[in-house]
């Protein structure tokens, strides 16, 4: 007779804490070859937390990705689940980013380069 073999222990299941919105940065080599996106990244949180969106029903959550595979125009931010695809993100884009689009409800038309299925209205791009 064959022994059954050992139970298979499932890894306990993990949770995130709500968010309104999630907003990926790409640091990729590609796109961030001087640093820049890793610059933002590390301003980000602070700068959230000083517009009210590090907790409750606004919350933003942050997350760095290695490529998004657009590789140009960078620093690439993605703002989900709106859809908006931003480029060219410095830190005064970003700021424009977070009172507009994350506090203000209104996607930044000028600095998007794709609006993908979401809930942000789509900007006419030429």
């Amino acid at each position: 007779m064959t022994p059954l073999p050992e139970p298979t222990t499932i890894p306990e299941k993990p949770s995130i804490g709500v968010y309104k919105r999630h907003v990926m940065v790409c640091t990729g080599i590609r796109c961030d070859q001087h640093g820049d996106a890793q610059a933002l990244v590390d301003t980000l949180s602070n700068k959230f937390k000083v517009a009210g969106l590090h907790a409750g029903p606004t919350r933003v959550k942050l997350s760095q990705i290695s490529c998004i595979a657009v590789c140009r125009s960078g620093p690439l931010v993605c703002v989900q689940p709106d859809g908006a695809w931003y480029y060219n993100v410095t830190s005064e884009n970003m700021d424009r980013i977070i009172a507009q689009h994350l506090v203000g409800d209104q996607v930044v038309d000028d600095l998007v380069f794709h609006q993908g299925p979401g809930t942000a209205a789509a900007p006419e791009i030429s």
